[in-house]
């Protein structure tokens, strides 16, 4: 039997975050409503954080607002939450959809984020790593009392733009200290897209055996994800690593879109993350199944295009 792998379209959050130019919130709508068809598991559709930090960003509340009218059975959303607040302003929006259209539950999902490098975290959330944690600490079980799951992004897996190399163990260390949270989900962060395939590997393995054999969550879905950032062209070839040693859940961008603010140089922003056409055309060489339409993910990196032009 074919294995089917879970994938992630991050392009409306992450795909987007670092634009300069205002992208209204109908041409995001439309992004999202043509992800979903592509039959992606999951959107990662936006983040409840400061417009200070993040301008583009700063209009979720009227884009779940819009999401909610036609959210179609089988798809999860999801959101990036920095803090308490973050997540008091999901909940907002998942009250409000259940008053207004009667959504059971819109935002199925809230991310929170860490690193493995304490230069990256001060610099991406004016915290360390522990104080990053300890922010979590009430985050996941009010999520989980509501029926939502928690992933825990970790920046820097392999390498920082600031501190260089980063051992797999510290990145282990941080996975172990987020699972003892109670987190749902690990997303292994390749955020400069400084991965090989023996370097995934090696932290790839690391995380799993922090995990302890907890391969799914109490959701049925897979505790490990890997993100991958193409800078080098080493994106397919680390997929394929990972997918060998087990790796069953991946993230990726509708037309490449994405690059963090925050790993990029001035006038040099970080490329962006692998590409959904390019994970989809890895994996199923592996003879792994997607559930992928391909034509559908064409319209879909046509929109993303079209964001950024």
């Amino acid at each position: 039997m074919t294995e089917t792998v879970r994938i992630t379209d991050v392009a409306p959050r992450d795909g987007l975050q670092a634009e300069t130019t205002p992208v209204p919130v109908r041409r995001k709508a439309d992004l999202v409503r043509a992800i979903q068809r592509t039959g992606v598991a999951e959107v990662e559709v936006s983040s409840f954080v400061s417009p200070k930090w993040i301008p583009q960003l700063g209009d979720a509340p009227e884009l779940f607002a819009d999401l909610a009218t036609d959210k179609p059975e089988g798809i999860l959303y999801s959101a990036l939450v920095p803090n308490e607040r973050g997540f008091d302003s999901a909940l907002t929006a998942n009250r409000q959809a259940r008053d207004a259209r009667g959504v059971e539950r819109l935002i199925d999902k809230v991310s929170v984020f860490t690193a493995a490098s304490e230069t990256f975290a001060q610099k991406n959330t004016n915290a360390t790593i522990a104080d990053t944690i300890e922010r979590f600490r009430p985050i996941v079980p009010r999520a989980h009392e509501q029926g939502m799951r928690v992933r825990a992004y970790i920046s820097c897996v392999v390498a920082c733009p600031y501190e260089g190399d980063i051992p797999p163990t510290a990145v282990a260390a941080v996975a172990a200290r987020l699972l003892e949270l109670g987190v749902d989900e690990i997303d292994l962060g390749d955020t400069i897209g400084a991965g090989t395939p023996e370097t995934i590997g090696a932290v790839v393995m690391e995380v799993i055996d922090a995990l302890g054999g907890r391969s799914t969550n109490q959701f049925g879905e897979p505790t490990l994800t890997l993100h991958l950032h193409d800078t080098f062209g080493h994106a397919p070839e680390c997929v394929r690593a990972a997918a060998e040693i087990g790796v069953r859940s991946f993230d990726a961008s509708s037309g490449g879109l994405g690059g963090c603010p925050y790993a990029s140089k001035p006038g040099e922003r970080a490329p962006g993350n692998i590409a959904m056409s390019t994970l989809v055309r890895t994996l199923e060489s592996m003879d792994l199944s997607t559930g992928i339409d391909h034509a559908m993910q064409a319209e879909a990196d046509r929109i993303a295009s079209e964001l950024i032009l």
